[in-house]
């Protein structure tokens, strides 16, 4: 049997040693980090390769499907997203054909800048140019953000305090989705960077009306929030790619977890921050998301298991690394052990390509929309990109 003494010298040499033992796991994940990211940015230069030979001069890639690439116009909404990774790449890479891939489909996307069809001008231009200016410092590429910010508030419908994501439709008024979160980024930035304070008024009064309207009391969000346009009267919510209307369709829950912590960076409000740390706990501590951390299509789906959302997995652990640089440190190490495990499963042979197959595409496994069996277990543009932004930013933050 110890004496008092025994014990207490065991306690002190513990006590001595954690510090030092947290500090070799520490090191060491950050080794492991270190080499998974470079694996990713070099196989990524290679397979990217693929994906620019399987489409299009005048085209943008959009998924592979049946052993065939799919590629879409420039009105697509994915259209930024194949720029805006090659720009990762580039910096990552400084490889010069990167480089001059990336300017080529920025020449074909620039008519863009004026698109009104809907919300998604931010995804388009943001995404593209708003990579290519960051890097390059270029101020061609800050005109077309500047003049996309234009196009985008006409959008904007007072009434209803939101930006209206699309047009009427024969089910839907005037539908704003989760999504629209995301594209006020380009409308705060314009703003910081010499645009009229109008655009940041109009994105704040957006993202309060979506926490007011979209947000449950378990800070899940509805798709779609319906209005009526002359009185802006809430119609309905509904979830048009969730499992049902009360369920938690996990790329939106990923966007909103985004979009907000997007939100808090450039205004610094607790409000945005306070419903990013929410969202993040709902997502980490939902009992059905799997033990790799990338959710099925739906947080509530009837079948369990069932598909994997890659991309929701990407917008999320990027999203988480983000939040974890404006919260304590024990909040942090929840949020970017997460990101983390995140990024290695999405590396894994499980979601992440062999060399020349997948069309190009680096991640498999996402879902466009479950329900209306569109882009089911496929790649997908927006996936890549943020699972290269996700590993770009856990690069420059914590290693």
């Amino acid at each position: 049997m110890k004496s008092t003494f025994e014990r207490l010298a065991t306690l002190v040499i513990v006590a001595l040693l954690l510090p030092l033992l947290s500090a070799a796991q520490a090191s060491s994940t950050k080794k492991q980090m270190a080499g998974l990211i470079d694996d990713n940015m070099q196989f990524a230069v290679k397979q990217y390769e693929v994906l620019k030979n399987n489409t299009p001069a005048d085209r943008m890639p959009r998924s592979f499907a049946n052993g065939k690439p799919v590629t879409s116009d420039t009105e697509w909404w994915c259209s930024g997203f194949y720029p805006g990774t090659l720009w990762y790449l580039y910096e990552y890479t400084k490889d010069a054909n990167v480089k001059a891939e990336a300017e080529k489909r920025l020449a074909i996307l620039e008519k863009e800048k004026r698109y009104t069809g809907n919300h998604d001008i931010g995804f388009m231009i943001f995404c593209s140019f708003g990579n290519a200016y960051r890097i390059t410092g270029d101020k061609k590429y800050k005109e077309v953000i500047d003049t996309a910010a234009v196009y985008q508030v006409t959008r904007y419908r007072p009434s209803i305090h939101s930006i209206q994501s699309w047009n009427k439709s024969k089910n839907l008024n005037c539908p704003v989705i989760i999504d629209n979160m995301m594209n006020l980024e380009q409308l705060l930035w314009v703003t910081q960077n010499g645009g009229s304070g109008k655009y940041k008024e109009i994105a704040l009064t957006h993202a309060n009306t979506t926490i007011k309207n979209h947000y449950r009391p378990d800070y899940s969000t509805f798709h779609i929030v319906d209005y009526n346009l002359d009185n802006g009267e809430i119609i309905k919510k509904v979830n048009g790619q969730g499992a049902h209307d009360t369920s938690a369709w996990s790329r939106g829950q990923a966007w909103g977890l985004y979009g907000f912590t997007m939100m808090y960076r450039f205004t610094k409000d607790q409000v945005y921050l306070n419903q990013a740390r929410q969202i993040a706990k709902f997502i980490l501590n939902h009992p059905n998301l799997p033990a790799d951390k990338i959710p099925y299509w739906d947080y509530n789906a009837p079948q369990i298991p069932t598909s994997r959302d890659a991309s929701a997995g990407a917008i999320a652990a990027s999203a988480l690394l983000e939040l974890g640089q404006y919260v304590n440190k024990a909040e942090r190490t929840t949020y970017v052990d997460a990101a983390a495990v995140m990024l290695q499963s999405l590396s894994s042979d499980a979601y992440r390509a062999k060399l020349g197959e997948n069309g190009g595409f680096l991640l498999k496994n996402s879902v466009g929309s479950f329900l209306a069996n569109s882009e089911v277990d496929v790649p997908l543009t927006y996936a890549d990109y943020y699972f290269l932004e996700g590993l770009l930013r856990y690069k420059k933050w914590y290693l």
